[in-house]
């Protein structure tokens, strides 16, 4: 039989820690695309976690996946771009282009690496959905010893948690975080029974430079968050939108008594997007004298790459020290987990 695009990938549940017992695996959560790749004879084809092709944007990984001996496969991993020791999503979020002549440049520049931790099928075109995690890893590793050339690594995996809990000492922040599977489970496709990931939180004290009246236009619906550079500039970082009902009334009235400064002396907010209305886009410029604490996943390109969860308000911090430097993030060594 063989396996033909699209096809749901197996996704996971987000918990809050990394389960223990025999019956779990464990691997490094890739900061990157999710990807299965088919390969049929000189036909290959990559499909993204919503079930879109992802050929054309990514060549080099096409290219990879060709160089192998193996004539048939379908892969499951992840694709991400190597800068340095570790991988940039800013990078990889370039090669979404519309243009085949800069993905082409893009792909020599910054070429991709496709992170291999699942095997559907095998060269010889037998399925391996209903097999248990526990019989498909040793086919996968065959498979990756036999086969994999430049462009591809195998994915690491243990069934020790002390090694998982080790993955994210050595690496830290850089790391996306664990992802636990169930040894004696099949691939399932489409559901989230079998696989857990428990992402790499951390948390940052930012001012609130301004913020976003509801769709309702009467209550606060967002916070804007700002960070001081070197130069002592407020920049627009992100926003948290997680406050909740019963203190939006108090918190709307607490904002409003500090509108009319600049709010943002650095980067700003953006104006409206396709998605919002134009009441909903408007901001409000804020006097930097609040602080809060929140918890979030990514920082890059000088902005929370997705909104943020409210911690808690810190009145017992100044604005002026919250800089960019609790953003910045040693590099760690990510590429020696797939040595």
């Amino acid at each position: 039989m063989r396996l033909k695009p699209p096809i749901p990938p197996m996704e996971a549940t987000s918990v809050d820690a990394i389960p223990a017992g025999p019956e779990w695996q464990y691997e490094p959560k890739w900061d990157g695309f999710r990807c299965l790749v088919f390969r049929h004879g000189d036909k290959i084809e990559l499909q993204s976690k919503a079930g879109k092709p992802l050929t054309r944007y990514f060549p080099d990984v096409v290219e990879s996946a060709r160089a192998l001996p193996a004539k048939q496969f379908v892969l499951d991993g992840e694709i991400a771009v190597p800068r340095g020791r570790a991988f940039s999503f800013d990078d990889l979020l370039q090669r979404i282009h519309p243009a085949a002549s800069r993905i082409a440049k893009l792909a020599k520049e910054t070429p991709a690496l496709l992170i291999v931790f699942d095997l559907l099928e095998d060269e010889r075109g037998n399925t391996l959905l209903d097999l248990p995690l526990a019989q498909r890893r040793p086919k996968l590793a065959a498979f990756a010893k036999k086969n994999f050339r430049d462009g591809l690594r195998l994915s690491p995996a243990t069934t020790k948690l002390a090694d998982a809990k080790g993955w994210l000492r050595q690496v830290g922040a850089t790391l996306d975080g664990i992802i636990a599977k169930r040894r004696d489970a099949p691939y399932a496709a489409g559901t989230r029974d079998a696989m857990l990931k428990v992402k790499n939180y951390r948390s940052a004290d930012c001012v609130v430079g301004g913020f976003r009246y509801g769709t309702n236009g009467k209550l606060v619906g967002s916070l804007l968050l700002g960070l001081y550079d070197e130069a002592n500039l407020l920049h627009h970082v992100g926003f948290t939108s997680s406050i909740a009902r019963a203190e939006k009334t108090a918190l709307t009235a607490r904002l409003e008594k500090l509108k009319g400064d600049q709010g943002f002396t650095g980067n700003a907010p953006g104006g409206p997007s396709r998605w919002s209305t134009e009441r909903s886009a408007e901001w409000v410029p804020l006097k930097p004298k609040l602080v809060v604490e929140v918890c979030y996943d990514h920082f890059s390109g000088e902005r929370f790459r997705h909104g943020t969860r409210l911690l808690r308000w810190r009145p017992d911090k100044a604005p002026q020290q919250c800089t960019m430097e609790q953003v910045k993030q040693k590099t760690a060594d990510l590429m020696r987990l797939l040595k």
